[in-house]
């Protein structure tokens, strides 16, 4: 296996961070992980744990019916709440079944689990540690760039919104009004203009639901659109469903509803022209996204791809679907992919300047590269921003 100076890299990848007018994000369950909130495997045991009664049984038939079909990994819970949805679209949501479920159990279980799921994630929000997530934003909102910094996240907790409005740094998330904001299509359809005094907002794009997200009927159409709920005390006295990992069948055709729009946003931020994107904490298990991904990387030459991995299995399994991507490059603790070749991180301290330290991308004492690990990521932007004072002085 070829060998790949990590030395180098570094030097190149903080070129990259300097000299990039445009550079965009997107964070998978990772990030949320390491301010230790639980991730889809943890969630899905966590929720078995907590099912009593029918429910329990109906959330183990779906599972074992999905265990026949998906053999290759472990079935999640967001493939189990995908399948539940499926048998209520099925049933119209009655008393007929499938494979021993009824649309009504289904209905009432799906309910059930994203209940959980809030109570669950609330409940590790309350203790998660953000201060990193909170200097991350302020670095990137000190940015001045000519482009609108665009951060897209799979992840469904709000660690991401308290980050920002502790700080009280202005976001955006195509979500308008207050009484219940409602989300504007036409928002995110355009790209802001050089005068356009939102343009240095943040914008969040959360392609698969949130927990202040809600299906909500219109009385008069029966469509279910989305709204967006503030603080909540009680999750149990909530009427409507929570839209979480939402499935593409329930919403109103006429109009798009967030997590479509969001996909179309993210294809054409892509193709835009220059532009850097970075993933963290995004492990490539989304077919639909990696899709539009690698399809985008294709076309657009001016893009390039940054992943940082925390696992070295995940550098080898992307480096088997994308080995031809002369634009992509992906960091692993001891691997990398690098214009296309993997190969395994060689570090020597003789090929440090005088000024250089390795300390906030290598742990000399592991033999490891850090920044699979989003705290560390992070903590590399700040370090190197060269703002650090500013940084400190926005989180406070």
């Amino acid at each position: 296996m070829d060998k790949i100076n990590i030395i180098r890299e570094v030097r190149e990848l903080k070129t990259h961070l300097s000299y990039s007018k445009n550079i965009g994000f997107f964070f998978g369950a990772g990030t949320s992980c390491a301010l230790g909130i639980p991730n889809v495997e943890q969630l899905t045991t966590g929720i078995e744990a907590k099912l009593t009664g029918e429910s329990l049984t109906n959330f183990q038939l779906v599972k074992s019916d999905l265990e026949t079909i998906i053999t290759t990994r472990s079935v999640n819970i967001e493939d189990i709440l995908n399948q539940i949805r499926r048998i209520r679209e099925l049933t119209g949501e009655t008393g007929k079944e499938y494979q021993g479920v009824s649309g009504e159990n289904a209905k009432k279980l799906d309910k059930e689990i994203c209940t959980i799921i809030y109570d669950i994630i609330a409940e590790k929000e309350k203790v998660a540690e953000i201060e990193k997530t909170k200097k991350f934003f302020a670095w990137l909102s000190l940015l001045n760039r000519d482009f609108s910094k665009e951060i897209f996240t799979t992840n469904y907790d709000l660690i991401i919104e308290k980050s920002l409005e502790s700080s009280q740094i202005p976001y955006f998330d195509g979500f308008v009004g207050s009484y219940e904001p409602f989300f504007w299509q036409e928002s995110i359809d355009q790209f802001v203009s050089k005068n356009d005094l939102t343009q240095n907002w943040i914008r969040l794009w959360k392609i698969h639901g949130s927990l202040s997200w809600f299906w909500k009927e219109n009385p008069t159409t029966k469509a279910q659109q989305i709204i967006r709920v503030g603080k909540i005390e009680n999750i149990e006295d909530e009427e409507n469903e929570l839209v979480i990992y939402p499935s593409k069948e329930k919403y109103d055709s006429s109009k798009k509803q967030p997590f479509i729009a969001y996909f179309d946003r993210l294809k054409n931020y892509l193709l835009s022209g220059e532009l850097l994107f970075v993933f963290t904490g995004y492990s490539f298990s989304d077919q639909h996204i990696n899709e539009i991904i690698f399809n985008c990387l294709r076309q657009n030459n001016r893009l390039t791809a940054l992943v940082f991995f925390f696992k070295d299995s995940e550098v080898e399994n992307l480096h088997k679907q994308t080995s031809s991507y002369m634009n992509l490059n992906v960091f692993g603790p001891t691997k990398a992919v690098i214009n296309g070749n993997l190969g395994e991180w060689e570090y020597s301290a003789s090929d440090l300047k005088p000024n250089e330290k390795p300390d906030s991308f290598w742990n000399v004492a592991d033999n490891k590269f850090k920044l699979g690990d989003f705290n560390e990521l992070a903590n590399f932007f700040i370090t190197n921003s060269g703002k650090k004072e500013a940084i400190e002085s926005i989180v406070k």
